[in-house]
């Protein structure tokens, strides 16, 4: 009966730290140690306990947290630079990586810009979408037709 105790005690410190965390890395484990601790007041030996604790948390680490996280994160607005990443832009000055030129404005505001192709070249008032952003530089790609 004193191994259900560990295994709560197990539990409680899994809980406990995932509270603190809130990052989805020990609740797992909390659930391995929540199914060894029913196994433990079934009277299983301590060996099976043992697999039941690492195998219940594998299997959730690696099936659940995927589909959890995705579900957490679903509704998450991004914000500040994360935000432009899709956006499109106007070009204000010459895109000329080599020349080392470039300006988009978006929302009223001039980025430094870049493509990721040292040989690509964008003219003034041409629409682009950012792609990526490094440092304070936007990089660009010309903005397909729909």
């Amino acid at each position: 009966m004193q191994e259900v105790f560990i295994w709560l005690a197990i539990l409680t410190f899994f809980l406990v730290a995932e509270a603190v965390t809130v990052q989805l890395t020990t609740i797992w484990f909390a659930g391995g140690a929540l199914v060894a601790a029913l196994a433990a007041g079934m009277g299983a030996e301590e060996w099976l306990q043992i697999i039941l604790f690492l195998a219940v948390s594998l299997i959730l680490l690696i099936l659940a947290r995927p589909v959890l996280k995705k579900c957490l994160n679903k509704g998450m607005v991004r914000t500040n630079v994360n935000s432009l990443m899709g956006q499109s832009a106007v070009v204000i000055q010459k895109i000329d990586n080599l020349a080392q030129t470039g300006q988009v404005r978006i929302n009223d505001i001039e980025w430094l810009a870049r493509t990721s192709d040292d040989k690509e070249i964008i003219p003034e008032k041409t629409v682009v979408t950012i792609t990526e952003v490094r440092g304070v530089k936007l990089i660009v790609k010309v903005k397909k037709e729909d």
